[in-house]
């Protein structure tokens, strides 16, 4: 009888602990007399050429565009990756309200927060970003707190945009006795990525968990995000609009969807496309990550081996033609040694991407100096 008694009493505890799940928090209801603040109004960072016309006000590419690249490449820069609000305000509590241009969408390997949530960081005193909330999007229309009970003073504040996913409005709430102040796009040079979905962001929870967001914070910096998923292909078109973005560095980094032959093709008239627009302007051309599972498929090792020897031999071609100002960034170290650090054998996962923007942050500040 006490053996039964016992072991009833274990199964009580076990349906307790692993039965019994906690509830999720309910949405926080909405405070009464929100103010509120289109971001429209004084801008945002991240879209090429901030002056030509749009399509769409958040669309990462101009009109002028849409009949020059590829019909998939169009539909992904409607897309809103590597764009952000900055902002400022000793707000205790903070509301967000923006319309999604399709659905929150969570792809097989991103998160609906990562395609379609928003994501804020506050600097701290020590002038360092630090995250703070994201949105959950469940509608195409969004309106949620990001954060409440803030530490009293006024701060900056950066709300990076939805990865996968466009936005067709969105404002700012906050309470009526709280002081706010929009911050315009910074004029600083930005560093403009041409990439692939990695550079798009797949497979960041969030998005300010890119690699380039995280360089962006790293070298307060602006930073244009110019990844096409499954289009990465040194395209002219893309490479026209590149050389209209008066930017600090480029960085290529289109190998995840391209071959050898291709890479042949393609890279050195897009490198003579840049300079002789941008003189001036560094050039880094980026090397594939090695997927962490070669170790055991030989012949994906030696295709990503003779994809780096093709994009090595077109820096050595460039240079010597006297191309100046050109550089090269290995990949096998992007996502270290240990193959934990992608969501699928390709894609990155949060720890992937800092240990990419781990690799590429010496580089580009020895290019960029003091």
């Amino acid at each position: 009888m006490k053996n039964r008694f016992r072991l009833l009493s274990f199964l009580a505890v076990a349906v307790l602990r692993c039965g019994a799940e906690v509830p999720e928090s309910s949405p926080a209801a909405e405070p009464p007399g929100l103010v509120w603040h289109r971001a429209a109004d004084w801008g945002v960072e991240g879209r090429a050429l901030p002056e030509a016309k749009r399509l769409r006000w958040f669309d990462r590419l101009p009109a002028t565009a849409q009949n020059r690249v590829t019909a998939k490449v169009w539909t992904l820069s409607r897309d809103s990756a590597g764009m952000l609000v900055r902002f400022r305000t000793d707000a205790s509590t903070l509301w967000v309200d923006y319309t999604l241009l399709r659905g929150p969408n969570a792809g097989a390997n991103q998160t609906a927060i990562g395609a379609s949530g928003v994501d804020l960081y506050a600097r701290d005193g020590a002038g360092r970003w630090r995250w703070v909330g994201v949105t959950r999007p469940t509608s195409p229309h969004v309106r949620q707190e990001l954060a409440s009970g803030l530490a009293p003073g006024a701060r900056d504040y950066a709300l990076y945009l939805p990865l996968r996913n466009g936005v067709e409005e969105l404002t700012i709430g906050v309470p009526a006795d709280a002081k706010f102040e929009g911050l315009p796009p910074r004029a600083t040079k930005p560093i403009a990525f041409y990439g692939t979905s990695i550079t798009h962001g797949a497979s960041a929870s969030r998005p300010g968990m890119t690699h380039v967001a995280i360089l962006g914070r790293r070298l307060d910096r602006p930073v244009v995000n110019l990844g096409f998923s499954g289009n990465g292909h040194m395209d002219a078109a893309v490479g026209e609009v590149l050389t209209q973005i008066d930017a600090a560095i480029y960085v290529i980094d289109c190998l995840p969807n391209m071959n050898p032959a291709s890479v042949r093709e393609k890279c050195p008239p897009l490198v003579r496309q840049l300079r002789a627009a941008r003189p001036g302007t560094p050039i880094v051309l980026v090397e594939d990550r090695r997927k962490p599972n070669v170790w055991v498929l030989p012949a994906r090792d030696r295709f990503h081996s003779e994809n780096h020897a093709a994009l090595r031999e077109c820096f050595e071609k460039l240079q010597r033609e006297g191309v100046t100002g050109l550089y090269y960034l290995p990949g096998d170290a992007l996502l270290g040694d240990d193959a934990e650090a992608t969501t699928d054998g390709s894609h990155p996962s949060d720890l992937g991407f800092v240990r990419q923007a781990d690799v590429f942050e010496p580089l580009l500040r020895q290019i960029l100096g003091p």
